[in-house]
């Protein structure tokens, strides 16, 4: 990467001038959300597998994601809440151990019930690790770098989605399907590592400290506070944004490996290089979003990234166009579907004060995913009637005008320096 310069500047110089601490909260928040990434992502790789050995039907395994991401939405709000409260690194810890013992726990269902149940309570957990990693690492960062350096720890996410692609491919090589899913579920325990790294590495942001010190013998904090007068509408249209780009995201995302399979006809190795190519452009997506959002601003670019979303995701799913064709349309796919998360994190960690900086990020961010939810198992049920593909792109198309709306009518945040 030519730009990679940290000793002379440039497009990484920013990084260089971060304190030891601020260059851990930012590796540890980075290799969360690629934890977080890759136990998330289990599931879409292992529903044709059960579909097949235990004949659920689409709507059900539809379900499965809904349900998931519901519970997500919920634990997002609690941990935004538990963040402002307890703090953004113990929040952080809580959330890895929980997703990481209930996605192990997914390995070990003996029927679709048991699954669902695990399944939902993983959601819990990886919806509130979201939260903690995104305010914490939004308030570590100098406001001029906060948009680079919050998308491209979201970055991580992109590679923990390809960290489960290499681990579908290692477990269904060496192990019968009817074991390499159980045996995927049950790494899945391996992030709980990583919270010992944090326990050790990682405080608080200063900002949090000075805003706890500032408020001492104030009331509590009240999560009920982003809803008042001067906070609503930002509330509400900060949630609007992020329901359409999580919903596009979860239309394309929970049913894309479904969708290569049973209706392109690919072989489980051709549905792995086509994720490659997505996940790959996802990869990159992040990355230069985190640098146009410092640049170009946050609005304009979700804008962009959406308007590229919409075109893309007609193109994937509804054109009559060749396996090689397909598979180069798989980058921009991934680019501008992940791309456009890069400065999310940031833009709601400008919108709200310190003091209720968690609450209102959590809640935000997790009823889009709360509603989102929803895509999957409509998509799931429309598909008995239209072809998955349909399905999946009109769902994705109406979720990205709403982001583009709701983008118009926000503020730009560019640059803001932090309230407590």
């Amino acid at each position: 990467m030519g730009g990679l310069d940290l000793d002379q500047g440039g497009h990484f110089g920013w990084y260089r001038a971060l304190s030891k601490q601020e260059r851990r909260t930012f590796w540890s928040c980075k290799i969360g959300y690629g934890l977080d990434g890759m136990d998330t992502q289990m599931l879409s790789f292992v529903i044709p597998t059960l579909i097949a050995i235990w004949g659920i039907t689409t709507g059900e395994a539809g379900l499965i994601h809904t349900l998931t991401l519901l519970a997500s939405a919920a634990g997002g709000w609690v941990a935004g809440i538990l963040s402002d409260r307890i703090g953004r690194v113990l929040t952080l810890q809580l959330t890895v151990l929980w997703f990481a013992f209930f996605t192990f726990l997914c390995g070990l269902a003996q029927s679709y019930e048991q699954l669902l149940i695990a399944r939902t309570l993983m959601g819990f957990g990886f919806g509130g690790e979201w939260t903690a990693g995104a305010v914490l690492i939004g308030e570590v960062i100098k406001a001029k770098d906060r948009g680079k350096a919050v998308g491209l720890v979201q970055s991580g996410w992109a590679l923990g989605w390809g960290m489960t692609a290499i681990l579908y491919s290692l477990m269904f090589s060496i192990l019968a399907p009817e074991d390499a899913w159980r045996a995927l579920f049950m790494l899945g325990l391996l992030p709980a590592i990583f919270v010992i790294i944090v326990r050790r590495l990682v405080k608080e942001p200063e900002i949090y400290k000075e805003a706890r010190k500032h408020n001492q013998g104030a009331e509590k904090v009240n999560f009920y506070e982003i809803f008042a007068p001067g906070m609503l509408s930002i509330t509400l249209r900060a949630s609007l944004l992020t329901t359409g780009a999580l919903g596009g995201y979860y239309a394309i995302t929970s049913w894309l490996p479904t969708f290569l399979k049973a209706e392109r006809g690919l072989t489980v190795l051709g549905t792995g290089g086509y994720l490659a190519m997505v996940i790959l452009g996802s990869y990159v997506g992040y990355v230069i979003s985190a640098f146009l959002t410092d640049l170009i601003g946050r609005k304009k670019n979700f804008i962009l990234f959406a308007v590229g979303s919409f075109v893309v995701v007609l193109l994937y799913t509804n054109l009559p166009v060749s396996n090689t064709a397909m598979l180069w349309l798989g980058f921009p796919l991934g680019f501008f579907a992940s791309g456009i998360f890069s400065g999310m994190g940031s833009f709601l960690t400008e919108l709200f004060p310190t003091r209720i900086r968690g609450s209102g990020q959590g809640f935000c961010y997790n009823i889009g995913r709360a509603v989102a939810a929803l895509f999957p198992m409509l998509i799931g049920i429309l598909s008995q009637h239209v072809s998955l593909g349909v399905g999946i792109g009109s769902f994705a198309a109406v979720s990205y005008g709403v982001v583009i709306l709701a983008a118009l009518s926000l503020p730009e945040t560019r640059g803001k320096q932090l309230e407590i």
